[in-house]
């Protein structure tokens, strides 16, 4: 069976200005890489649709999700925080991710695919519940984590953050819903500026983040995840993993200073195929986050997609 591969045309016409960093040219380095590796030949082509207001409802507040549809300029630029800008297709970009994630959970728990990936921007895991924060509308993951328990009547869905930057916004949104866990990690003193330590930035238990510092390397992201990742995903024992895959703690990528190389993407989604199967029937929903410089992001993002589909 093969997996599933969600994008659209739409998510690559939203952009913020020339030399902005989360760039339309992102979703092409990665088709290109896994057109080149053959990899699409196990994936099966799917069109994003339009997320619904209820689907967003679901992880924002009614009234944002109603400002950001209302905010789009005519055109230009409008800037809604420091780093962040709409253009006039930015809202259909944002509807098209967050769909992209809600597609996806309806195929994987359909029984239509075993996994899927979702190439889309603009990424999502710093929307909070009522913000828009770094680069992100609508909080693409937390949409597809809270389909696939409102909707889908699943008991328990994991969350799994590997972008170098704290996905602040999945846990403003999630923090304290007993049916989730969410485990993380990100380098300390880098965007959103909230975390000093390795403790979880709130007090809930069901956050596993795991705060690293700059330079950390393989070895310490890979204890992490077996130290407090896997122990907790084993006994929380998910239906469904939804993955926000964000690849800027590349060694090559000058957002995060982590210091990890393409097989540490690759070892970590093992990682998590194992949990998946034990647990989930191997059911993972992937959505894109970070990863600025093109060529270790395409990389880094076929190498966790040829073990997310099996074709390692």
């Amino acid at each position: 069976m093969l997996a599933a591969y969600i994008t659209h045309p739409d998510c690559t016409r939203h952009e913020m200005g020339p030399g902005h960093p989360e760039c339309p040219e992102r979703l092409a380095a990665i088709q290109d890489r896994l057109l080149a590796t053959g990899l699409l030949d196990y994936m099966l082509p799917c069109e994003a649709p339009l997320a619904t207001e209820e689907q967003l409802e679901r992880a924002h507040n009614a009234l944002y999700v109603r400002q950001v549809l209302q905010s789009a300029p005519a055109e230009g630029y409008l800037q809604v925080d420091p780093d962040t800008r709409m253009n006039p297709y930015t809202v259909p970009a944002a509807l098209r991710a967050a769909g992209a994630a809600v597609h996806a959970t309806d195929l994987v728990l359909g029984g239509e695919v075993p996994v899927a990936f979702c190439a889309v921007r603009p990424p999502g895991h710093h929307a909070e519940r009522d913000a828009t924060m770094g680069f992100c509308f609508f909080n693409n993951a937390a949409v597809a984590v809270r389909h696939a328990l409102d909707v889908h009547g699943l008991s328990r869905v994991a969350l799994i953050d590997f972008d170098v930057h704290h996905g602040n916004g999945s846990e403003d949104i999630l923090a304290g819903d007993e049916r989730v866990l969410m485990c993380s990690i990100f380098e300390i003193g880098l965007y959103p500026f909230n975390a000093d330590d390795a403790r979880s930035l709130k007090d809930a238990p069901n956050m596993v983040n795991v705060g690293l510092p700059k330079r950390s390397g393989s070895e310490a992201f890979r204890a992490a995840v077996t130290d407090h990742w896997l122990p907790a995903l084993e006994t929380f024992r998910p239906d469904l993993l939804v993955v926000s895959a964000g690849f800027d703690a590349h060694r090559e990528d000058d957002m995060g200073n982590l210091g990890l190389a393409d097989a540490d993407y690759e070892w970590v989604t093992r990682q998590l195929m194992r949990v998946a199967e034990r647990h989930a029937k191997g059911r993972v929903v992937s959505c894109l986050e970070g990863g600025y410089v093109l060529n270790p992001l395409a990389r880094s993002a076929a190498a966790h997609i040829k073990v997310l589909i099996g074709a390692d």
